[in-house]
C-alpha cells in the first residue's frame, strides 16, 4: 500500500513512527510543512523537515520531541553571552543540518533536493519531501502586530490573543517536484495529528495540493488532534476557533471538507459521529493517543484499518 502522509509538529513525527512498523519503507512519502521555516543566526532552519527525519534516522530525542538525542547547548550559550538572541534552541548537533543546508541552498540547490540529500546520508528510506520549495512562511498577527510563527510558538509560547493567520509566499508558491504525484498515486493519503492551522494549513495554502487532495483516487483520512475541545498541545483548539472552525473532532472535519473521506475521532467523542458525518466525513473512533512506539504502531494500523472499511 502507498502511503502519503502530510506532516507537521511533533504528533505527525509520532505517527510516523508508528506507520513505518506497519508499512514498507519505500511505500511512504511524507510531505512536510515548511510554513515553520526561519533564518537563525544566517542559517536557514526547517524545523518540520528536522523532525521527521530525525525521527526517521533514529537521531530524535523522543522525550521533548524535537531537536537530537543527547544534545548539547554550547553553542547557543555562547551566542546568548555574546548579545545575540538565544531563545530558540538550536542544539550543537542539530546546527551541523543548518550549516549544510544553507550551503546547498546557497550554492543553487532547492530545498527538496537538499532533503533527499540529508536522507541518503542518514539512510532514510521514506521519501520526505518539503511542501513547497518556494519561500513560505507563516505569519501571526497579534495584539502588537505581525510576528513568525517560531516567534509566536516558541519565544511567546503561544500566549496572547491571535488576530490572524496568513501564509506569506503561498501565492506564488510551487509544490515541490513529487508531491503532486506522491497524491495522485497514493492508496491512501492520511493526515496526520497536527494543527489544522498553522501545521497542515500551509501545506494546503500551496497552490494545487488541495486539488490533488480533492482528486486523488486513493482515500483521504485525517486523525484528529482534539480530544473533547482541548488540543493535544499547543494552540489548535484557539487558532481553529479564530478560523471560525469548532474546536472538536467536527471542526477538524470542518477544516478539510472539501477531499477528507474519513476521520479518525478519540473513542471519547462517539457522540460527534453524527456531526463528523455531517462535515462531509465517515467517522471512525478509537485510542488516538500515542503514548510510546507501540501505541503509535498501533495507531497506523487501526488508520489502515479504517481506510480499508
Amino acid at each position: 500500500m502507498r502511503v502519503t502522509v502530510l506532516a507537521g509538529g511533533t504528533g505527525a513525527a509520532k505517527f510516523v513512527r508508528g506507520l513505518v512498523r506497519v508499512v514498507p519503507a519505500s511505500e511512504i512519502t511524507v510531505i512536510v510543512n515548511t510554513g515553520d521555516d526561519l533564518e537563525w543566526w544566517g542559517l536557514h532552519v526547517s524545523p518540520d523537515i528536522d523532525t521527521i527525519c530525525y525521527e526517521l534516522a533514529g537521531l530524535l530525542d523522543v522525550e521533548r520531541g524535537w531537536g537530537r538525542r543527547e544534545e548539547t547547548f554550547r553553542c547557543r550559550d555562547a551566542m546568548g553571552a555574546l548579545g545575540e538572541p538565544a531563545w530558540f534552541s538550536v542544539g550543537d548537533l542539530d546546527l551541523s543540518t543548518h550549516l549544510f543546508r544553507t550551503g546547498q541552498l546557497r550554492a543553487g540547490e532547492p530545498l527538496s533536493s537538499v532533503t533527499v540529500e540529508l536522507c541518503r546520508r542518514w539512510n532514510i528510506a521514506p521519501r520526505v519531501l518539503p511542501a513547497t520549495d518556494d519561500r513560505l512562511r507563516t505569519i501571526v498577527t497579534m495584539d502588537d502586530g505581525d510576528v513568525g510563527f517560531q516567534e509566536f510558538f516558541v519565544r511567546r509560547r503561544h500566549q496572547g490573543a491571535v488576530h490572524a493567520v496568513r501564509f506569506e509566499g503561498a501565492a506564488s508558491a510551487k509544490p515541490a517536484p513529487g508531491v503532486i504525484d506522491s497524491i495522485a498515486s497514493a492508496d491512501a493519503v492520511v493526515i496526520a495529528p497536527s494543527n489544522p492551522v498553522t501545521s497542515v494549513g500551509p501545506i494546503l495554502a500551496v497552490s494545487d495540493i488541495g486539488a490533488a487532495l480533492g482528486a486523488t483516487p486513493g482515500r483521504v483520512v485525517a486523525i484528529s488532534p482534539i480530544i473533547g475541545t482541548a488540543a493535544f498541545s499547543g494552540p489548535a483548539d484557539r487558532l481553529m476557533a479564530m478560523r471560525g472552525l469548532r474546536t472538536s473532532a467536527v471542526g477538524v472535519a470542518e477544516a478539510y471538507r472539501p477531499f477528507l473521506d474519513v476521520l479518525l475521532a478519540d473513542s471519547s467523542d462517539h457522540a460527534l459521529a453524527s456531526e463528523i458525518e455531517a462535515a462531509g466525513a465517515k467517522p471512525c473512533f478509537t485510542d488516538i493517543r500515542m503514548r510510546d512506539a507501540a501505541q503509535a504502531e498501533r495507531l497506523a494500523r487501526e488508520t489502515l484499518d479504517a481506510i480499508a472499511r
